[in-house]
């Protein structure tokens, strides 16, 4: 698929959501000293119980409490529907969050719930302070964040700054005249000889720079012409970002987690990237992506907003490597505490050209990681999220003679790392993806955007599908499966005159939330224990990494130990369907006499070789 390369330029990003939603009124009158911004709403007894805690005592109490935490993402147009519209909603979350509490997961990780258009799934904000009518109200919203108070829970809100929808009044009045005090609130540009400002490729297709007829210039967006991005040279952007950001603060959440956050900074002049797709575009993603200010601004945002909150952000950083990473986190430089990485989601294929795993690349990702940023900044464990594959059908096994294996498998390799584990809904019970038969059944407009530049490129329908079948945003994007019996696997509280905004997967019938919980085997309850051992096993949270055996191409094997080399653990995870044994004397003694089985996803007897190693085998030994 050698023309399918062409057409994803930034597989290092892989696939992105904005959270922004749109505020479809300005105000009849307004001066640019009161901001578009809506004014702030009377507020909850929630937020009158929210106080900042910015003294030092409350500091040193709290300092880095999200290192001993686990999140979870909440999708919530998937998650449940209340109301049987075919929607999930706020409401619905609120109903499952006992759910939630009982896997053992303390953070919720909220996915864009903001008025929006709904062009790129709610990543496109027409207004930052208002509910997107779907999900409900902000009485809902309140109702929720009381609600997960009382259960301890805490909740992160996607924060997407780096664009807005072009429904927001920002853009709407940007786009009026030059002269608009909201002119330069966005990339405005003129063309060269009739052209765009430069041949700069946007992340789902096409080019990044659209011609607006009313004034005769193009406006940079480095997504969908949909999402133009916000100028961030401008103080007056920044300081608009800031207090919204103090509006949810001051509301009651727990933190961000940041969207495309690495690409709020632009090089000077929007200089021509290297040439790409055969000259039709370029690559300006060196100029869009880690630029030249990202870092002031971050310090700027967290001396006028972070600092002040006792909370935790979380940057997606597309592009980012090790360096970038104790850059963004080293907490000295008061910036973010942790960011994602795509780094490993790259390591089999582009967006769209998918190939084999090489574990030893996996291996040597997570030891560089590991080690790189062990007592400087923080890693971010993940699998999934909306934007990715399920991982049990991509790096896993989801035919059901060793779904359950492989999902447990995957799981101990990731929750025995340091860091802090992210779980993506559905994760829990071993949801698979999807294969839709046909392409009017995606929603995705990343989705539909490679349909159409494919078959441009002379793909044929199969080679088209078969990369949708295994990269798709979608098949992260199908409901939970709540039921084995109810319609649409209970996603819809049980309505049958229903249709959900995406069909649910067929295999919600042996694959559920219900199975799983009467289950006590059940892939949830193996990830309900690795959450209580990272509590009790500070050594999980805080140790020391080494890796061995790392060439093995199949056993992803490590150590976890503390300072004074007292504690270690040792953690195995066999990737492969087939048995598989390492040739170790010295080491399988030493694992003989290990002190006590922490958790396997086999059935453990008295094994006289810890490193003959059955299908997909995982166990975590802590050493005597």
């Amino acid at each position: 698929m050698a023309v399918a390369s062409r057409i994803c330029t930034f597989a290092s990003k892989q696939s992105y959501s904005c959270l922004f939603h749109n505020n479809s009124f300005l105000r009849k009158k307004y001066s640019f000293k009161n901001s578009l911004l809506p004014r702030t709403r009377s507020i909850s007894s929630v937020t009158k119980n929210h106080i900042p805690m910015t003294t030092e005592a409350n500091k040193k109490t709290h300092k880095d409490w999200w290192h001993h935490s686990v999140v979870y993402q909440v999708y919530p147009r998937s998650f449940y529907d209340s109301n049987g519209d075919g929607i999930g909603d706020i409401h619905g979350i609120t109903m499952k969050l006992d759910y939630l509490r009982k896997l053992g997961a303390d953070i919720i990780w909220l996915s864009p719930i903001y008025d929006s258009p709904n062009y790129d799934n709610g990543y496109d904000i027409r207004d930052y302070t208002k509910i997107m009518t779907e999900f409900g109200t902000m009485d809902d919203f309140d109702n929720l964040l009381k609600e997960m108070k009382k259960r301890q829970l805490k909740l992160v809100m996607d924060l997407v700054v780096n664009h807005t929808s072009d429904e927001h009044p920002w853009f709407i009045e940007s786009k009026k005249s030059k002269d608009n005090p909201y002119r330069d609130f966005y990339h405005w540009q003129p063309g060269t000889d009739g052209q765009a400002p430069n041949k700069w490729r946007a992340c789902f297709g096409g080019s990044c720079w659209t011609y607006d007829i009313i004034t005769g210039e193009y406006y940079l967006h480095t997504f969908t012409e949909k999402q133009p991005d916000l100028n961030w040279e401008n103080p007056r952007v920044r300081e608009e970002v800031y207090k919204i950001m103090r509006w949810w603060l001051d509301r009651g959440v727990d933190g961000f987690r940041m969207d495309v956050i690495n690409f709020i900074s632009k090089a000077p002049g929007y200089p021509e990237g290297r040439s790409i797709d055969d000259g039709q575009y370029t690559d300006g993603s060196p100029y869009f992506i880690n630029g030249p200010h990202v870092h002031e601004y971050l310090q700027e945002m967290y001396e006028k907003v972070l600092q002040h909150y006792n909370i935790v952000t979380v940057g997606e950083c597309p592009g980012a490597h090790l360096k970038d990473a104790e850059l963004f986190s080293l907490p000295a430089r008061k910036e973010l505490n942790m960011i994602f990485t795509f780094e490993h989601m790259d390591l089999d294929g582009g967006k769209w050209t998918p190939k084999l795993l090489d574990l030893r690349t996996l291996k040597r990702f997570f030891t560089s990681w590991q080690q790189g940023l062990y007592k400087k900044g923080w890693n971010s464990l993940y699998w999934n999220n909306h934007d990715q594959p399920r991982i049990v059908s991509r790096w896993g096994n989801d035919s059901e003679p060793y779904r359950v294996l492989s999902a447990k498998m995957l799981a101990t390799c990731l929750h025995f790392l340091c860091g802090t584990p992210y779980i993506y809904q559905g994760e829990e019970i071993g949801m698979t993806n999807v294969r839709f038969p046909t392409l009017a059944d995606y929603r995705d407009i990343e989705t539909t955007n490679f349909h159409r530049d494919a078959i441009t490129h002379g793909l044929s329908l199969d080679e088209i599908m078969a990369a949708i079948y295994a990269k798709s945003r979608d098949n992260a994007r199908t409901p939970i499966q709540w039921s084995g019996q109810l319609p649409h696997g209970g996603f819809s509280a049980g309505a049958v005159d229903v249709t959900p905004w995406i069909n649910v997967n067929p295999n919600y019938t042996y694959i559920n939330t219900e199975q799983a919980l009467n289950d006590p085997q059940s892939i949830f309850y193996y990830y309900q224990k690795l959450v209580e051992l990272r509590r009790q096993m500070p050594i999980i949270v805080h140790g020391k990494y080494d890796i061995l055996h790392e060439e093995n191409t199949h056993i992803f094997m490590y150590k976890r130990s503390n300072d004074d080399d007292d504690q270690e653990l040792l953690i195995a995870c066999n990737f492969s369907q087939q048995p598989i044994k390492i040739d170790d004397p010295q080491l399988n003694q030493r694992l003989q006499n290990h002190k006590r089985i922490l958790i396997s996803n086999y059935e453990q007897e008295k094994k006289s070789d810890w490193l003959d190693f059955r299908p997909y085998e995982a166990w975590a030994l802590e050493l005597a």
